[in-house]
């Protein structure tokens, strides 16, 4: 129930507060609040830049599938919607967020990797995303990585996405380099470049927005794996476990398939069949 989870939080976020030097002042505001073992609140993570996942302006409610399966996950384990703080989860500050005790959980297109798993806990994955190409919804010649060679690909500047593809699939093709993938789907709609590459999941959120529905499509055909898991602070054993009880019940409820849908409805888009079935959770020991 909710005062055991609280509870687990807390002590969590004061041990990682410990192992970092934070002092008994940080510590004891860690620990006010209201009711659940002086905790009324749970903080939660997530990005503010990526609509269809997680998007927020200003202080409005933030929106997208990962905001949807943190509240579908938290409301599996107790939680009223009211209970939920919402803080920005920038990509490289997603460790030490969790370590400071600054959120209690990440829902941030959080991939989980050895390197990260060495700093803090992960549960789930609640969903595998695999790198894939964006093209135009007509275009029927792109249909994988290898088909780029002579085409223009459009990357966000240092993108690691773009480089794999050149440097393993298609050493031909031009790298047509923009500050966001925002700018990459302008690029796409008027015909500059012939295709854009990230996680399928994060292509199909950024078509899905009311400027670009149905003017896109993800190819489909993923050439990674990217294990989407939620981030906890270090020790976090027990809400692991919680965690991941409740992604399963969501799992075989059907629900996160619909959150999904609904956050990727106006572009062609379905989650990879093969990585997403039967997808297993990690190990909360």
């Amino acid at each position: 129930m909710r005062t055991p989870l609280k509870t687990t939080l807390a002590m969590a976020a004061v041990a990682a507060l410990a192992l970092v030097g934070c002092s008994p002042a940080q510590t004891e505001d860690s620990d006010e609040g209201g009711e659940n073992g002086g905790a009324g609140s749970i903080t939660v993570g997530i990005k503010y830049d990526q609509p269809g996942l997680g998007f927020r302006e200003g202080n409005n409610d933030p929106t997208g599938f990962d905001v949807d399966v943190a509240k579908a996950v938290l409301s599996e384990m107790g939680y009223e919607e009211s209970d939920i703080e919402w803080a920005e989860a920038e990509t490289p500050q997603r460790e030490n967020l969790l370590e400071n005790g600054q959120v209690d959980m990440i829902f941030a297109t959080y991939s989980i990797t050895d390197e990260r798993a060495e700093r803090v806990d992960f549960a789930g994955p609640y969903f595998v995303a695999g790198q894939d190409i964006l093209v135009r919804a007509d275009d029927t010649e792109i249909n994988g990585p290898d088909d780029l060679n002579g085409r223009n690909l459009c990357s966000v500047t240092g993108s690691t996405p773009a480089q794999n593809v050149q440097e393993r699939y298609a050493d031909d093709v031009n790298l047509v380099e923009q500050n966001g993938y925002a700018e990459c789907l302008t690029y796409l709609q008027s015909g500059q470049v012939d295709a854009v590459t990230t996680d399928d999941i994060i292509l199909a959120g950024l078509a899905a927005t009311d400027e670009y529905a149905g003017e896109f499509k993800v190819v489909g055909n993923p050439f990674t794996e990217e294990l989407y898991g939620v981030g906890l602070p270090p020790e976090s054993t027990e809400v692991c476990e919680e965690v991941n009880a409740a992604i399963q019940t969501l799992f075989d409820n059907g629900t996160i398939n619909d959150l999904l849908a609904a956050n990727t409805e106006g572009v062609e888009y379905e989650a990879n069949e093969e990585l997403n079935t039967d997808i297993e959770l990690q190990s909360c020991s």
